[in-house]
């Protein structure tokens, strides 16, 4: 995994919190001081919880698991759907779709009828409706575009969840914990990190504490999926190669046959 150090998170403001106000008792935990009434985080303890929740969420992607990532503010957007492609994993950066755990069955006749819409307008039938109808499709199949575009590979659930910003997505929190779904997530001074499996304490608003929290999880989890295509490689490479219907080791077995050999 990359190193980070203390300079790493202070120059990306990730130790900055709300204003004191709006802060969450919970979070009293994490919290290092107040300076002009704004509660900073104690890095440290940042930096412990970032690396714990890097290493288990590398785990999972070594063992083949999948992690759904899910941020719809405007400021992790971007990061979220970058570090996601990278490693092939799914993603919600638009408006979370109620159910999307809860009821995924639901989620999978929506991806079906996403796949029928882009047919539709690849077909003969498609250049015969009038324009009116033709833009009708086009604007159903972009809707589902945006908002399914980031989960159409999945086929079960997610093993984990990793979410910026609890408060504003506690939806997907609330679905996750109904079912069991380890979350993991960066937590600002002003939610509840109670029932998270792994809080990172940080800043949640900034597009730089963001991206570096998000480029750290996304280089973990780059290692445990190259470690887990190592694994292949190598448990291909110990089979036993054959010639014709015999092993080579009973070739070499059979050709020592008649000689002498000490013991």
């Amino acid at each position: 995994m990359s190193k980070l150090e203390h300079r790493d998170l202070l120059d990306s403001g990730v130790h900055y919190g709300h204003i004191a106000k709006k802060w969450n008792p919970n979070m009293s935990q994490f919290i290092f001081m107040k300076y002009n009434n704004i509660h900073v985080i104690d890095i440290n303890k940042t930096l412990l919880h970032l690396q714990e929740a890097a290493s288990s969420l590398k785990n999972l992607a070594r063992d083949g698991k999948k992690i759904l990532f899910v941020a719809t503010k405007k400021q992790a957007r971007l990061s979220v759907e970058s570090e996601a492609k990278r490693n092939s994993m799914p993603y919600v950066t638009e408006r979370w779709l109620g159910g999307t755990l809860t009821n995924f069955i639901t989620i999978r006749r929506l991806l079906k009828k996403w796949a029928s819409l882009e047919k539709l307008i690849k077909s003969d039938t498609f250049n015969n409706l009038i324009r009116r109808e033709q833009l009708t499709v086009e604007r159903k199949k972009d809707k589902l575009s945006r908002l399914l575009y980031g989960i159409s590979d999945v086929t079960r659930l997610p093993a984990a969840l990793f979410i910026v910003d609890l408060n504003k997505e506690h939806n997907a929190f609330n679905e996750a914990r109904r079912l069991g779904i380890p979350v993991y997530a960066l937590v600002d001074t002003d939610a509840n990190p109670t029932n998270v499996d792994f809080v990172i304490p940080g800043n949640d608003d900034s597009d730089k504490s963001i991206r570096l929290i998000l480029g750290y999880i996304g280089d973990a989890i780059a290692e445990g999926l190259m470690e887990r295509q190592k694994r292949k490689n190598d448990s291909t490479t110990d089979m036993p190669v054959e010639i014709g219907t015999e092993h080579i080791g009973f070739e070499v077995s059979r050709s020592m046959q008649g000689k002498n050999t000490n013991v």
